[in-house]
C-alpha cells in the first residue's frame, strides 16, 4: 500500500509541476498576497505617519491582510488538483496507473497538502514582514514580539487546512465550476456577511474559514467565542470531515 501511495505522490507531483493552471494558481496566491501586503503597509503608514495607532489597531492581523485575498489562488489550486482530471477525462488513465483508489486519493491529498504547506510558509512569512516593513515604525511588530510566532505558524496551518478542505469538497463535487462557485463566495463574501448578522453571527463563527482565521488576530475580536487554537481545532474538524467525505466519494462512485 505504501508503494502505491508513493507512486501516486510522484504521479501527482509531476502534474502539479507541468500543468500551467496549477502553477499559475500558486503564482497568483504568492503575488496577490505580496502586493496587497505592501499596499496595506503603505496605507497604514499614511494613516499614522507621526502618531501611534489607535488602541484597537492590531498589527498582527494587519500583517495578514494580503493573505486574506491572496488565499483565493490557493483555493483555486486545491480545486484544480482534484477536478482537472475529471474535466479532461484523464481520471480513467490515472486510476489505471494507480488502481487502488485509497492510495490514489491519499497521494493526491498528500501532494496537495505538502505543496500548500511549502508555499504557505514562504508566502505567509514574506507577505507578513512586507507589511511590517512598509508600516510606520510605531505600528510594526517583529518576530520576537508576543503573539507573532504563534500567528505565523497558525497562518501556515490555516492555509494548508483550507486547501485540504477544498480538495475534499472538490472530490465530492467533481466539478471546478461548482466547487469554486460554492467555496469562493463562502470564503470571501458570505461568511463575513453572516458573522455580522445578529442571531446568526455566533453560529457563523464556526464556518471553516472564519474559525481558522481566528489565529490571524493578536486577540480574539469582541463578541467571538473562539480563540486562535480553538478556531484551528474547529477548522481541523471541518478538514477531516471533508477529507473523509472525499475518500468515500472516491471509493464508491464510478468514474
Amino acid at each position: 500500500m505504501s508503494s502505491d501511495v508513493s507512486a501516486s505522490v510522484a504521479f501527482e507531483w509531476s502534474k502539479v509541476r507541468t500543468l500551467r493552471s496549477m502553477v499559475w494558481s500558486l503564482v497568483l496566491f504568492a503575488v496577490l498576497s505580496l502586493v496587497l501586503a505592501v499596499v496595506t503597509g503603505l496605507v497604514v503608514q499614511h494613516q499614522y505617519p507621526d502618531k501611534p495607532a489607535r488602541a484597537s489597531f492590531d498589527p498582527i492581523s494587519t500583517g495578514f491582510s494580503g493573505l486574506r485575498l491572496g488565499l483565493m489562488g490557493l483555493v483555486v489550486f486545491g480545486v484544480l488538483i482534484v477536478t482537472s482530471e475529471y474535466s479532461s477525462g484523464t481520471i480513467r488513465s490515472s486510476l489505471a496507473a494507480v488502481p487502488r483508489r485509497g492510495a490514489f486519493y491519499a497521494g493526491k491529498m498528500l501532494t496537495g497538502g505538502l505543496t500548500a504547506l511549502g508555499t504557505s510558509v514562504v508566502v505567509a512569512v514574506t507577505s507578513f514582514f512586507a507589511t511590517q516593513a512598509t508600516m510606520g515604525a510605531g505600528q510594526r511588530v517583529s518576530l520576537s514580539d508576543d503573539g507573532v510566532p504563534r500567528a505565523l505558524v497558525g497562518a501556515v496551518l490555516y492555509m494548508t487546512m483550507l486547501c485540504l478542505f477544498t480538495m475534499g469538497v472538490a472530490t465530492v463535487l467533481r466539478s471546478s465550476a461548482l466547487t469554486m462557485g460554492i467555496l469562493v463566495p463562502l470564503f470571501f463574501t458570505v461568511s463575513t456577511i453572516l458573522t455580522s448578522i445578529p442571531g446568526v453571527g455566533k453560529a457563523a463563527q464556526f464556518l471553516p474559514d472564519v474559525a481558522g482565521g481566528m489565529v490571524l488576530y493578536r486577540d480574539a475580536p469582541k463578541g467571538y467565542v473562539l480563540d486562535a487554537w480553538s478556531g484551528l481545532a474547529v477548522l481541523a474538524v471541518w478538514t477531516g470531515a471533508a477529507a473523509v467525505a472525499g475518500y468515500l466519494a472516491m471509493r464508491r462512485r464510478d468514474v
